[in-house]
């Protein structure tokens, strides 16, 4: 049975190893738990909000009010899809595809986290992978936009291997720390040409309107 008031419900991407989709309530307290238990070292906050810094309860609740907030706040022409990512069915982290006027630009920017334990095992590329395909193959977005503060290699060599290229440096303040932001850009040809395994996108036609497409 559809999801008839929140149809973005029916979607699913799936790659060789991974799927995507919208958390129920009950996996969101899983998925906070998997951030609780660490996103990165002490030593590199990869955010411009620290919210990984937080301490309990202000970290739960602020987790959970920050996804209530993204459903509160969609609209066709403003919306941020944070799709939950499960590995064999285990909640490992979340994968974010936002756009703001997609009707009319037709650009993404992609933005993620993955707990600790479940990092450097291929699934960052894979769950990357997945919301580009769905950008491009799905949407039809023209471009998809990402970022990373210098020094976080993980997240700037999947961008490179999917075929995004450099686009300029932002400067920023981190918890009152100056960082150099790295801009990176991927065109519809060349994500043709850098595609990195297999996807698939189910249940998507119920969720165009909402969308913008």
């Amino acid at each position: 049975m559809g999801h008839a008031l929140w149809p973005l419900y029916d979607l699913r991407v799936r790659t060789p190893d991974l799927e995507l989709r919208l958390p129920t309530e009950g996996e969101l307290v899983e998925l906070c738990a998997v951030a609780k238990a660490g996103v990165h070292g002490p030593d590199f906050m990869p955010f411009r909000v620290p919210w990984t810094r937080k301490p309990s309860p202000q970290f739960e609740r602020g987790f959970i009010q920050h996804h209530w907030g993204l459903r509160a706040d969609w609209s066709p022409e403003r919306w941020n899809l944070a799709l939950a990512v499960f590995h064999d069915g285990q909640p490992m982290g979340f994968q974010h595809l936002v756009a703001e006027s997609f009707a009319l630009v037709r650009e993404v920017h992609t933005g993620s986290w993955l707990g600790q334990r479940f990092q450097g095992k291929g699934f960052g590329k894979q769950m990357r992978a997945a919301v580009l395909h769905l950008a491009f193959a799905g949407l039809g977005a023209v471009a998809a936009n990402s970022s990373a503060y210098a020094g976080n290699l993980a997240s700037l060599g999947v961008s490179r291997a999917l075929g995004y290229e450099e686009n300029g440096v932002r400067r920023v303040a981190v918890e009152s720390v100056v960082r150099d932001e790295i801009l990176l850009r991927l065109t519809r040809e060349r994500w043709a040409a850098h595609r990195h395994c297999e996807v698939e996108v189910f249940g998507l036609d119920s969720g165009r309107e909402m969308l913008g497409v």
